[in-house]
């Protein structure tokens, strides 16, 4: 049995899931900064990999910045169809996460298709689907963050207390090279002395060109960060817990401005509203229980002053993983996409 994280392992997670180093030897570099050698550094990270705390070293590319449409599906399904309708929409390669939650509305799940691709026609395919009562789809209308940052070794008090990065507004349609860059680069980063290099030659590239068109992409929105992404579970935040806002119209700037500084939010959308649905800005927590959720939703509640809210918690997990760009596999309901 793998030897469990210590002190220093949650250090190093919680440096690296926001600034992992964008040079030639990156381990070196996490070493110096934590007084460990190299070698160290790159055993303790695999050790982590091992136990499936460290999910993925990658480039995290803004879905909507590569032109690729995207929304949160709400559905009614039978319960006695739930798992047999889930495991057929995991099966499109625009899922990234597909979670049972404790409502009505008991399947969520997220889909992202590449430009000129029809969101509704895709949704749409899942119709034929037998179980399915109601469908709601809940794009975004406006974004106020997005950045998930589990805190392993530290916990910060509940308060709006991070600022919104800033990036320029410059237009952004990817040539066949972006495509292959995004390509190379969104793929698990390698636990090797120069672990950017074969991507820098699968490209022609030396490793500081890749470099500099990282940083060039984070600068104006494409990349939001190359970083370590978590299993949640795995890392100890069995919790997860979306909480759901009635705020009123002329507030939603506001409110939601201020739930994306709460450092314990990690998404926050302004979402469409139905009859049945009038919960209009969405927020992402990540805790170690419910209770714990539920203290850290009252405390954002009070700083807010937003009365009707709910906390849906996730009861299953049917499918986590990173959407593949510019990797196109057709959708056909009940078929695997074809590789």
């Amino acid at each position: 049995m793998a030897a469990p994280m210590d002190d220093l392992d949650r250090e190093i997670l919680d440096h690296i899931q926001w600034t992992f180093p964008l040079v030639a030897r990156p381990y070196d570099e996490i070493a110096a900064k934590f007084a460990i050698t190299p070698d160290e550094a790159k055993a303790r990270i695999s050790h982590l990999k091992e136990l499936g705390v460290l999910r993925q070293l990658s480039a995290i590319f803004d879905t909507r910045r590569l032109g690729y449409k995207s929304s949160l599906v709400a559905m009614e399904i039978e319960p006695d169809r739930l798992v047999e309708v889930a495991e057929h929409i995991n099966l499109h390669p625009g899922v990234s996460h597909n979670y049972e939650r404790d409502h009505k509305f008991n399947l969520w799940f997220t889909l992202a298709v590449p430009p000129g691709a029809d969101l509704k026609t895709e949704v749409d395919k899942f119709q034929e689907l037998p179980g399915i009562i109601s469908v709601r789809m809940l794009p975004t209308i406006q974004l106020f963050k997005i950045g998930v940052k589990l805190e392993m070794s530290a916990k910060r008090e509940v308060k709006p207390s991070e600022k919104k990065k800033e990036v320029k507004n410059i237009k952004f349609e990817p040539t066949e090279e972006d495509k292959e860059f995004i390509r190379q680069l969104q793929k698990d980063l390698k636990v090797t002395d120069r672990p950017f290099l074969p991507a820098a030659e699968a490209l022609n590239m030396t490793e500081e060109e890749v470099f500099e068109r990282l940083k060039y992409y984070e600068s104006i929105g494409v990349m939001r960060r190359y970083a370590a992404i978590l299993r949640h579970r795995d890392a100890g935040f069995s919790a997860n817990g979306m909480i759901v806002w009635k705020v009123p119209e002329d507030r939603i700037d506001e409110v939601g401005a201020t739930l994306g500084a709460f450092p314990q939010v990690s998404h926050c959308y302004q979402r469409p509203v139905y009859p049945d649905w009038p919960y209009n800005v969405f927020s992402m927590v990540h805790c170690k229980s419910q209770d714990e959720a539920k203290d850290v939703a009252r405390a954002i509640q009070g700083q807010i002053d937003v009365n009707e809210y709910k906390i849906l918690f996730s009861t299953r997990e049917f499918k986590k993983t990173r959407v593949e760009y510019f990797v196109e596999h057709k959708f056909v309901v009940g078929q695997a996409p074809a590789t």
